[in-house]
């Protein structure tokens, strides 16, 4: 099944890893990219993104590794140091398309991407020069931009970018079959993460990946809650992350912190912001990130 999205991107597998900030780890983005993905690394300010993808590359072989960027953290002196470190790939999210910034990364050497959350905001990311759009439908974990099912989505946005356009599709998958579907409507590629957070490689908290594994039926939400220094911004999350957080007592530190549990968080880790997509009830096994790659693409073509 050939995919604009490898021609552009130059990786096996139409496959992309969600940039998660606070458990996006270089072992997890080099074992997607090991497995013919591309693999990403969350741009953070406390964190020496150059030193991390060298990490990354080291473990990736040939793969391909980006970064993601968060706009309402961002500054330029971050990206340089990004660019600095050779990423294939530097997508953005949540914030208007800027042309300056995207310039700044093709002048770094890099593809760019915009993660959007409605088809006016994807026009506004082709305008500005972008590679490739990252369609995000409701049903993502995480921090979510827009308000539409991901299917409808990706038919408003290749309605209005036309076919050349390389589109990512996000939100809500957990197998082969979600991916199979999103590829038919109108995507060239699929970027996960929710699945990837249940692999030994994600930064993730023991009781975390419970939770995760636990989750059945309408297990998510999507809220404002945990939104301390970064208000107004919505996210999907477990129901029971909200539910713990509320029996919290009134003060108590890193109440509705929007930081995920990662493997050394220590308090009431059940009351942090456990980030999940809508198809977290059909995944439940934990497994290597290199091999879940292969799985979902071999269901997937199957």
């Amino acid at each position: 099944m050939a995919s604009a999205f490898c021609e552009v991107v130059g990786c096996r597998i139409p496959i992309q890893l969600a940039g998660m900030g606070g458990v996006g780890s270089p072992a997890l983005a080099a074992a997607v990219a090991r497995g013919g993905g591309v693999g990403m690394l969350p741009l953070l300010a406390a964190e020496p993104v150059g030193h991390r993808l060298a990490e990354a590359r080291a473990a990736a072989g040939d793969g391909v590794l980006g970064v993601n960027v968060l706009l309402p953290f961002f500054a330029p002196p971050m990206l340089d140091a990004a660019l600095e470190a050779r990423p294939a790939l530097v997508e953005c999210f949540f914030g208007a398309p800027d042309a300056a910034v995207v310039e700044a990364i093709h002048a770094g050497g890099a593809l760019a991407g915009w993660q959007v959350g409605t088809a006016g905001e994807a026009l506004d990311a082709a305008a500005a020069g972008c590679d490739l759009v990252v369609v995000q439908g409701v049903e993502a974990g995480g921090h979510v931009r827009g308000t539409t099912p991901l299917h409808t989505l990706l038919a408003e946005v290749r309605d209005a970018l036309g076919p050349a356009a390389v589109l990512v599709g996000a939100g809500g998958m957990a197998n082969g079959a979600d991916v199979a579907a999103a590829l038919a409507a109108g995507a060239d590629a699929v970027r996960l993460g929710t699945r990837f957070l249940l692999t030994p490689e994600a930064d993730v908290h023991p009781s975390y990946q419970a939770a995760l594994q636990a989750a059945e039926g309408d297990a998510t939400v999507l809220t404002t809650a945990f939104g301390l220094g970064w208000p107004d911004a919505p996210h999907r999350v477990l129901r029971r992350a909200v539910d713990a957080a509320e029996r919290l007592p009134e003060g108590s530190p890193g109440r509705w912190s929007p930081m995920p549990p990662a493997r050394d968080a220590t308090g009431d880790v059940d009351a942090m912001a456990l980030y999940a997509g809508t198809g977290v009830n059909r995944m439940h096994e934990v497994i290597p990130a290199e091999e879940l790659v292969h799985r979902l693409w071999g269901e997937a073509t199957a």
